[in-house]
């Protein structure tokens, strides 16, 4: 049985949004085919589902932490990033069954919020149940972290045994960041994709810390290590950001994360090195931790593919995209079109999904959201109604 729903804008995302446009969805949700007002009259269709405001696809949330969601408001905000990582670390056990309540709920709050696929990113098999049972896909990176290049191997062995026990679910191991995994690491990580022809996500350039620490060895991460009681007197400065010194390592299609402090030759050089890269952002997350916003103009001028994460519960107030996309116009003037481009089809292409998600053509099933958009497309708050 086929259903039908309007309202005063569909946007179907491959093409230009539709006044008044009508979507023909089967029982199952799966979309028949996409009409303008005028089709829909001429056919004379019965019993349309009519709605105030947008028809959207459902949400790619490409970045999340599941497992740190029961950590809602127990970090400062705007303490940066170093600050941030101890304050994870020191917060990050709790007891199981209110990391798994926690996680549950958050996992509700995406579905609600109109979510329908994530890239989450987990450090041990704790979301595995969650994630079996959702009705969100989810992809999972298995995070490989160790500065010291002779642990690399051990490190390895340990990644590959959590990604064992996330079988049958879709996963991949991935490193966490430039400052927590060694070149060799990389080099391993990198190969494994390879092989299991997956793909990548990193945290890249969050902070100006990053870049100093891999050209001159200064910085607030040298607080890091010591707090971690690692030595690294091994390690020698590149001279170089730290994006130009770690991306050479890889070439599996990889997502960077944040890059709130990616300049426009580290830009270049990422184009010139890595031909299949997702750019990542999570503007709440960096407000919260860093109070600081990437460059999206440039992302946008030097037309990289831009997908929305949410990051954690540890570095925001709630998992909502649409929310991400209102602060992204609101202080970046960022068109709402751009903003569902990153916030659908791209991110259901990083995630090797664009044949079910991202879009409403026909044979897909990607959901359908309804928003409420002013009359020259601003987003007027961040409520989600999920139709389907």
């Amino acid at each position: 049985m086929l259903k039908y729903f309007s309202a005063d804008w569909v946007f179907p995302v491959n093409q230009s949004p539709i006044k008044n446009g009508v979507v023909v969805v089967t029982g199952k949700g799966e979309i028949k085919e996409v009409l303008s007002e005028e089709e829909a009259v001429n056919l004379d269709l019965q019993n349309i589902n009519k709605y105030k405001g947008a028809i959207v696809p459902g949400f790619i949330n490409t970045h999340c932490h599941l497992e740190l969601s029961h950590m809602l408001g127990a970090i400062q905000i705007q303490t940066g990033l170093v600050e941030f990582v101890q304050s994870v670390i020191k917060s990050r056990q709790n007891d199981a069954e209110q990391i798994t309540a926690a996680m549950k709920s958050a996992d509700e709050q995406m579905f609600k919020n109109g979510i329908v696929a994530v890239g989450d990113i987990s450090n041990q098999t704790a979301s595995k149940e969650i994630k079996e049972v959702s009705k969100i896909y989810y992809h999972t990176f298995i995070e490989a972290i160790g500065f010291n290049p002779e642990r690399a191997d051990a490190v390895m062995e340990h990644a590959r045994g959590i990604k064992l026990q996330f079988d049958p679910l879709p996963s991949s191991i991935v490193p966490h960041a430039p400052y927590t995994v060694s070149e060799k690491l990389f080099q391993l990580i990198n190969e494994y994709a390879k092989a299991e022809n997956s793909f990548l996500s990193v945290h890249n350039q969050e902070t100006t810390d990053e870049n100093s620490f891999f050209e001159t060895k200064s910085g607030g991460f040298l607080k890091l290590y010591d707090f971690l009681n690692l030595n690294i007197d091994f390690f020698q400065p590149s001279g170089k950001t730290s994006l130009q010194t770690w991306l050479p390592c890889i070439n599996q299609k990889t997502l960077l994360v944040h890059n709130t402090v990616t300049n426009k030759a580290d830009v270049e050089f990422a184009k010139k090195t890595h031909a299949d890269l997702y750019w990542c952002l999570c503007p709440e997350a960096n407000l919260y931790i860093e109070n600081k916003l990437p460059d999206v103009d440039l992302l946008m001028d030097e037309e990289v593919k831009i997908t929305l994460g949410t990051d954690s519960l540890a570095s925001n107030h709630q998992l909502n995209i649409l929310s991400e996309m209102k602060t992204l116009q609101t202080q970046k003037h960022i068109g709402f079109e751009d903003l569902l481009q990153w916030a659908t089809i791209n991110g259901a292409e990083f995630l090797g999904m664009q044949k079910q998600l991202g879009t409403l053509e026909p044979g897909k099933i990607p959901g359908l959201n309804l928003i409420n958009l002013s009359n020259d497309f601003v987003i007027e708050n961040d409520e989600v109604q999920k139709i389907i």
